[in-house]
């Protein structure tokens, strides 16, 4: 019987670029044809873009009021709490990034890219000499948090929540005021500050509620089970902006009479965590529903109750699975609170209307909203990175 004949491997080309280009951009004809005219438009779209930016756009309404866009009307002679609030949240923030860069090395690209563009944007940012300090000092918060994290032991880090909640008290003290400090009105509250403040209470209070809502729908009991389902299936055949009318308008109507009246804040809050839970309830069920049923026996047998099976052994394994969802679910409120606009709340979006409103700047709505636009690409972009990141790392521990 005749061996078959060894034959060398075949010859492969260098992984240059022009071998890389010609294998996925001129392969074929049409893909020639589609690449160049896919070039030309690109090109003319950049140019057109460049020649705008530089000769026809005027950027001096960003430049004269960006407090405006980042503090609303908060008074000026207190921003050195907002600069303080944003140094505590720099750190912490740190903190949680170095954690979940525990695997990585200490200085990596996307760390280094981040760092470098930060830095780059506080020295050449149109603001005062003050304004540059505070913010290369937040910079450098940032950065002591991020290289304390790399020291500390993982489990001092995993109580990294409970730090973020007591943090919560101080940095409302240093927003609101009061016990020394003056008391700023919400109603001067606008811009970032703003639409932050409203985007992280409603997460930090809808995420809780939408776990609680899902086993809700899960239970065995009927009552628990009926109620839950009610509650996210009429929410979710409501659009949001109907949930934030009830909130502004109506909510203080189911309230007793010698109740005093909510804050707007509040209301907004309210409207926004009630509709988001409905849907993160919808997540975190398919989280359950994609658990190991031998899994739940097998912990039902070792002793486990319910309460214990469902903390250490379901939740955990159900809210790994839909990491990717619940971080869009996030994302897409951060960006609902634009629509508290309509409300006559100055969050981004308001204060850009405001701004415009101005007879100095009418006129300049791309320069404005393409601004706005870079700051809401900014922290939803950093939210989709750190869902990635901790998928990652919870992959890795299991």
């Amino acid at each position: 019987m005749e061996k078959t004949p060894i034959l060398p491997p075949p010859p492969t080309e260098s992984p240059t670029p022009w071998n890389w280009a010609r294998k996925n951009l001129f392969s074929t004809w049409y893909n020639c044809i589609f690449t160049v005219v896919c070039l030309i438009v690109g090109f003319q779209t950049i140019k057109g873009i460049i020649v705008w930016a530089t000769t026809k756009a005027q950027w001096r309404v960003l430049e004269a009021n960006l407090p405006l866009f980042f503090a609303g009307r908060f008074p000026s002679e207190s921003y050195w709490r907002l600069w303080i609030v944003a140094g505590i949240i720099a750190f912490l923030g740190g903190l949680t990034w170095g954690n979940i860069q525990r695997e990585e090395r200490l200085w990596n690209a996307p760390t280094l890219i981040l760092l470098g563009a930060a830095v780059v944007g506080a020295l050449i940012s149109p603001i005062d000499q003050t304004s540059r300090f505070y913010l290369l000092g937040i910079i450098i918060a940032a950065i002591v948090g991020y290289v304390t994290a790399r020291q500390v032991n993982p489990k001092i880090m995993g109580w990294m929540p409970g730090i973020w909640a007591l943090s919560f008290p101080l940095i409302l003290w240093l927003i609101k005021g009061g016990l020394g400090l003056r008391e700023v009105s919400t109603n001067d509250w606008g811009g970032l500050v703003l639409t932050l403040f409203l985007a992280i209470i409603s997460i930090v209070l809808s995420f809780p509620l939408g776990v609680l809502l899902a086993l809700g729908r899960q239970s065995s009991l009927p009552v628990v089970k009926l109620l839950s389902t009610l509650y996210i299936e009429i929410v979710r055949g409501l659009p949001l902006i109907g949930i934030l009318f009830l909130g502004q308008v109506m909510l203080q109507l189911f309230l007793p009479p010698e109740y005093p009246k909510l804050d707007r804040v509040v209301r907004a809050i309210a409207g926004l965590t009630l509709f988001s839970a409905a849907y993160l309830a919808e997540n975190v069920r398919g989280g359950l529903q994609a658990v190991p049923r031998g899994q739940i026996e097998a912990a039902r047998a070792i002793g486990l109750n319910t309460p214990l099976l469902t903390i250490l052994i379901v939740l955990p394994q159900a809210l790994r699975t839909v990491i990717p969802a619940i971080g869009g679910q996030f994302i897409g409120l951060f960006m609902d609170t634009s629509l508290l606009a309509l409300f006559g709340m100055l969050e981004l979006i308001g204060i850009s209307r405001a701004i415009l409103a101005n007879p100095s700047y009418i006129g300049r709505y791309a320069e404005v909203y393409i601004f706005v636009g870079l700051i809401y690409w900014v922290f939803c972009y950093s939210m989709s990175l750190a869902s990635r990141k901790l998928e990652r790392s919870l992959e890795k521990s299991y």
